[in-house]
């Protein structure tokens, strides 16, 4: 934030200033007391196991400019100290709920910005999709990401209150895992546009079906204003479903009492969809196609593997026009991505290629990275795939089928790790002779090291939680 201050903060969230000047410059927020710094407020989150308002004296050690509190008697102690001491006083506001008063921080800081703001939701490639678009814009604008994946109520504030006001498009990542959680970020900020990658079973377990999926994620269009677009992946059958209703009747959706002007557009591989690819074709340095819009071609060449790449440049060509960019410009400039850190990131070392892409799981990102990985040129495919979390009552199902889509691949051996991921194995017996379960990441590591030979390519691919990047890591490190 620029031109923000304690006393902004005060009247965005209805808080009660307890110390300290009103007119403390503010540049942020931080929840991490050991990441505070001056400019920075810190905002003592309230768990389940942990308080954050223990680490405020911590975070004043580490030079916080102020502090938000949800409890007064919590920080009585502090302030006593520096009257007693005569030391400086620092800024205390007093607010309901440390994450709601830095939503409404972020709002009001948002309402002061004249910018392009596109937001990414999916079930999939939300940070991939994220990323290409924000390539694409550079082509001709000063553009601001979310900086990782920090898409959750916490991250997206945080995302909005770094954008600078000389910044011309931000592209801006919104997850949900529960109901009500897309609603509020939507709350946060105006959209010119929304683009929503796909809808999977990634919390399901939560939410109980695609359709409630599709239902929480939605909210996203509640952030559109008047004349923004709609980007839905034509590829998906929900998607397509509510691309149709959207363009059949606006009413239908959205409700008549909604008077908003919205267009939506499709992307994929579909006949039908707005913006299509056409002409595929993939070799070891990348996938290259025919961006088709509007009876207009244009040639496309990514350095990056994968169908699903094709369907996150489409869109990501799709912004840019709409946001004012040449679209030769915004392709020359998807020529040079080479993909994020734990997603589909290629290394090779010793004549072996290796794809981590161990950063989280679903079945259709299970299905996305094996087909990256059939897509390298080797003598010999290797998947290391671990549990994929939170998939509900089905989950053992999921896995089956990935097992069984890994066996009709090219694959030639399995690696497999977790309780779940044995089920995976059972998919794909039929069709894999090199199954190979393991109990722990250390004896993945051992494995690989003294298997692997040149001309390999291997998967890395699991949940977060599995901790599968450690693997990685191990072998390239070593």
């Amino acid at each position: 934030m620029e031109n923000f201050c304690v006393r902004d903060i005060v009247n965005a969230t209805n808080g009660r200033l307890l110390c300290g000047d009103e007119n403390t410059a503010i540049i942020n927020f931080a929840t991490n007391s050991g990441k505070s710094e001056p400019g920075l407020m810190f905002a003592p989150i309230v768990g389940e196991r942990v308080d954050g308002h223990k680490y405020i004296a911590n975070a004043f050690e580490c030079g916080a400019s102020g502090t938000l509190t949800q409890n007064e008697a919590a920080v009585a102690d502090i302030i006593d100290r520096w009257k007693s001491t005569g030391e400086a006083v620092k800024p205390m506001i007093l607010v309901d709920d440390s994450v709601k008063a830095m939503q409404l921080t972020a709002r009001e800081y948002e309402s002061r910005l004249s910018l392009d703001k596109v937001g990414v939701t999916g079930s999939v490639g939300k940070t991939t999709t994220k990323e290409m678009i924000a390539c694409a814009l550079s082509g001709g604008l000063k553009v601001y990401k979310t900086a990782g994946n920090a898409n959750s109520q916490v991250g997206v504030p945080v995302t909005i209150m770094n954008i600078k006001p000389d910044d011309e498009a931000a592209v801006i990542e919104m997850g949900m895992s529960e109901e009500g959680e897309m609603k509020r970020l939507a709350a946060l900020l105006t959209l010119d546009a929304a683009v929503m990658t796909n809808i999977g079973v990634s919390h399901i377990e939560q939410l109980g079906s695609q359709e409630n999926i599709l239902a929480e994620k939605w909210h996203i269009t509640d952030a559109l204003k008047d004349g923004g677009f709609i980007f839905l992946n034509g590829d998906d059958v929900l998607l397509r479903e509510r691309a149709r209703l959207c363009k059949e009747s606006h009413d239908e959706v959205f409700g008549a009492e909604d008077t908003r002007r919205l267009t939506v557009y499709t992307f994929g591989h579909a006949e039908d969809c707005d913006y299509r690819a056409e002409n595929i074709v993939t070799d070891g340095d990348g996938i290259s196609f025919d961006a088709v819009h509007a009876g207009e071609r244009l040639h496309v060449k990514l350095s990056v593997l994968g169908d699903h790449n094709v369907n996150n440049a489409l869109v990501a060509l799709a912004v840019a026009q709409h946001f004012g960019v040449d679209i030769q410009s915004a392709a020359d400039e998807l020529k040079g991505y080479t993909g994020v850190a734990m997603r589909q990131h290629v290394t090779k070392k010793d004549g072996i290629t290796y794809i981590d892409d161990s950063y989280n799981a679903s079945p259709d990102s299970m299905k996305a990275g094996l087909n990256v990985l059939c897509q390298m040129p080797a003598s010999y495919r290797v998947a290391v795939l671990a549990d994929m979390l939170e998939l509900g009552e089905n989950t053992k199902e999921y896995h089956r089928l990935v097992g069984e889509y890994a066996g009709k691949s090219k694959v030639d051996e399995l690696v497999l790790y977790g309780e779940l991921a044995k089920n995976i194995g059972y998919g794909a017996e039929q069709y894999i002779k090199n199954i190979r379960h393991f109990d722990t990441l250390d004896e993945i590591k051992s494995y690989l090291k003294n298997s692997l030979k040149p001309g390999t390519a291997v998967l890395f691919k699991g949940s977060r939680g599995m901790r599968l990047n450690e693997a990685a890591d191990g072998i390239l490190e070593a």
